[in-house]
């Protein structure tokens, strides 16, 4: 893919990937060919702030694992309020980094997905 375009998508969509892998994911997109390259484009990556706010104001009632597609860690959390509030507030500290971490996995099934013909 054109170096140009990446680097427009890496600057972007930084905050939205962990530090220390931004390097290893635009080595990739260079790589990728224009269908992936158009498919991660279109990809819907979850917000690592907007996660936290949820956190810090629904986390209680699990509604940010349910938002992260983890429904029984949810489900817990809404039936045990937090695990009596220990779970939400270690929550609190990892979600940005869980965040981050799975829209990274999600960016690189993505590219590493094999071409149907």
């Amino acid at each position: 893919m054109e170096q140009q375009l990446v680097d427009q998508y890496i600057m972007t969509h930084r905050t939205y990937f962990p530090t220390e892998k931004v390097t290893y994911l635009k080595d990739k997109l260079i790589a990728a060919d224009e269908q992936k390259f158009s498919s991660v484009l279109a990809a819907e990556l979850k917000n690592p702030i907007k996660l936290l706010l949820v956190s810090l104001f629904l986390g209680t009632f699990g509604i940010d694992r349910f938002i992260m597609g983890e429904p029984r860690m949810g489900i817990l959390k809404l039936s045990t309020a937090g695990v009596c509030g220990i779970l939400t507030i270690i929550d609190w500290f990892s979600i940005s980094h869980k965040t981050k971490n799975m829209n990274f996995n999600y960016i690189m099934s993505l590219l590493c997905a094999r071409r149907q013909v």
